[in-house]
């Protein structure tokens, strides 16, 4: 099937890293859940966007790629492939990295809400000042 992301030889190599030991329903197809959940991760959509008919149910591929995290799964498959060598391009993992703030990670003063300055501006103030003035209050950002 054109849709999976894994040939069958990929598939080969990471199939007995994966659990087996599971209850209840009869187990669906590892292989295009896995497609499914790289399609997700891949393509930066919502699990619900995952095409059913080919991937089958999102609450499948949701369910899966959360028990399997929680397990560590992903964590040994990862380091199992990587161990095994091979081309860099291949053997690395993608991440991208944002710059931001120091506001915006929730730092000194950068989790409050403040009120835009022309809102402010010409408001009343709804609370009364601290006996220090300005010097109690922390800079802003």
């Amino acid at each position: 099937m054109d849709e999976f992301w894994l040939t069958d030889a990929q598939f080969a190599k990471i199939e007995p890293h994966l659990p087996t030991d599971t209850r209840g329903k009869e187990r669906v197809d590892d292989r295009r859940v896995i497609s499914g959940i790289i399609h997700v991760l891949k393509s930066g959509g919502r699990w619900a966007d995952a095409p059913r008919e080919v991937y089958g149910p999102k609450k499948t591929l949701y369910n899966r790629f959360r028990r399997w995290a929680a397990k560590g799964v992903w964590t040994d498959l990862f380091e199992t492939l990587a161990k095994a060598g091979g081309p860099p391009s291949q053997v690395l993992i993608d991440s991208s990295a944002v710059k931001a703030h120091r506001c915006a990670s929730g730092g000194k003063g950068g989790s409050t809400i403040r009120p835009s300055a022309v809102r402010g501006a010409g408001a009343r103030p709804k609370s009364m000042r601290l006996p220090t003035g300005s010097a109690a209050r922390s800079p802003s950002c």
